[in-house]
């Protein structure tokens, strides 16, 4: 029996803390039509299921959280009690899809089976039709998911961005003696690994010090509802791209600044003044290696930037979120956070799991947005021999967060799915609205500045 990481079963405490919340992680796949028969569907998914031993696996908990919970085979597992067949009501827009994608989210999962489900929509507009996959945070990060969901398609897991986040390109760390009778060798093995060690350390201290010092109070945070709300935005990867190269930053900083614009639209809106410390937002870190990206578990660690929601222009909010980023990264909060989560595994499993309990129910203030980016597939997907036209990710809501925005890239597209408490972020339509803007505006003043010098503007892909 395989059992759950510390990281992995935080997320099932953390779940068990408040009511409100489901801590489902979750995909919708639009294709092309015609749409498949039930049947159809089922035969398929039934033969590719195999492929993934986690599908058909549930939860085996131990009392007084003496041990950390297991995962076992479900021995009455019965794929049609996972799979669902719906249809969106007319006229099968983003609107109706978006509501009934927030519906089936905000249930949570039953622990008695295995942690996912599927559901096939029918009844999009211009002959689409969709899957929307559901399962547990405890079961996998985003690109483990990725990667898992990726199983499902025609062709199996192909080329994925995720190859080129910065863990997968890093040689794996191994902690390990190797016999050298050179003193040399072993002075500058230990000056290493204590460098390596006060980083750390350093990385740990600023998300602690970040976690304790309260944001300004806003709508943005606080007690949830148990309902939800769902949008997303699209761009064009390529204008990513552009801009990036413009301004010489990363893709994921232009992402960033455009969510730094929006929720600014969003405060503005709302009647509040935002400041520099409103939108502490936790930026989910991939640690995961190329050796480990078949491995259905959570691999992240975190950091904690301010973006800059008290900033106007455009410019000057994404210099000033490459520049907090670029900080975060090279204060080691990256490898702060990795360390704490690796230390926890040496700690009684009941003693992490009370910890966890007892502080995902304290009001949490520091934190007040959540913005995650899963690197998707390079090439164009096939699902049952139908085009996979957009993917669309659905992060979860807790700890007080209101709000929560996810990434996706998938060919040339790259998706910000939203969700949002029902009651208390009745805007996230306009977010979605705001992020898109947000890009067009870089956009717009990165090919401003290429007139100016003279340079072409880079064809579409």
């Amino acid at each position: 029996m395989e059992r759950l990481s510390a990281l992995d079963a935080a997320f099932l405490e953390v779940e068990d803390s408040d009511p409100h919340v489901s801590l489902a992680i979750g995909g919708v796949s639009i294709m092309e039509g015609p749409a498949p028969s039930y049947d159809e569907f089922v035969a398929a998914f039934a033969e590719r299921v195999q492929r993934i031993s986690r599908c058909m696996q549930k939860l085996h908990t131990h009392s007084l959280d003496l041990g950390s919970p297991e995962w076992v085979e479900d021995p009455h597992f019965d794929i049609t009690r996972h799979l669902h067949h719906m249809a969106v009501p007319a006229p099968g827009g983003d609107a109706e899809l978006f509501e009934m994608v927030a519906t089936i989210m905000e249930r949570r999962l039953d622990r008695e089976r295995p942690l996912w489900d599927c559901f096939v929509i029918e009844g999009l507009s211009e002959d689409r039709w969709a899957v929307l996959t559901k399962l547990h945070h405890c079961i996998a990060d985003g690109i483990a998911t990725t990667q898992m969901l990726a199983q499902f398609s025609d062709d199996g897991a192909g080329e994925s961005f995720a190859t080129h986040i910065q863990a997968a390109t890093e040689p794996e760390q191994r902690w390990r003696i190797n016999v050298n009778l050179n003193p040399l060798s072993w002075a500058r093995s230990a000056v290493n690994a204590g460098l390596a060690v006060e980083h750390a350390a350093w990385g740990a201290a600023g998300l602690t010090a970040s976690l304790f010092s309260p944001a300004p109070t806003t709508s943005l945070s606080g007690p949830v509802t148990k309902m939800r709300r769902f949008a997303a935005a699209r761009v064009r990867l390529s204008d990513l791209h552009e801009v990036a190269d413009a301004f010489d930053v990363t893709l994921n900083d232009v992402a960033l600044a455009a969510i730094t614009s929006s929720y600014r639209r969003i405060l503005l809106e709302r009647g509040e003044k935002p400041s520099r410390n409103s939108l502490r937002t936790l930026v989910p870190v991939s640690v995961r290696g190329m050796n480990h990206f078949n491995m259905t578990d959570n691999q992240v660690s975190a950091m904690l930037p301010l973006l800059p929601v008290d900033e106007d222009d455009p410019v000057t909010q994404l210099e000033l979120v490459h520049d907090r980023l670029t900080a975060a990264k090279g204060s080691g909060q990256r490898e702060g956070g990795n360390a704490v989560i690796s230390l926890a595994k040496n700690i009684p499993f009941a003693l992490s799991a009370w910890m966890v309990r007892l502080l995902s129910r304290l009001p949490q203030r520091a934190v007040v947005a959540l913005a995650t980016n899963v690197p998707g597939p390079r090439t164009e997907q096939k699902l049952l021999g139908r085009r996979v036209l957009e993917m669309l990710p659905i992060p979860p809501i807790a700890l007080h967060l209101r709000t929560g925005v996810a990434m996706v890239s998938y060919a040339d597209s790259f998706v910000f799915g939203i969700t949002g408490d029902y009651e208390n972020a009745p805007d996230v339509a306009a977010l979605a609205s705001g992020i898109e803007e947000g890009v067009a505006r870089l956009v717009a003043i990165t090919h401003g500045l290429r007139v100016k010098r003279g340079i072409k503007p880079r064809a579409a892909v």
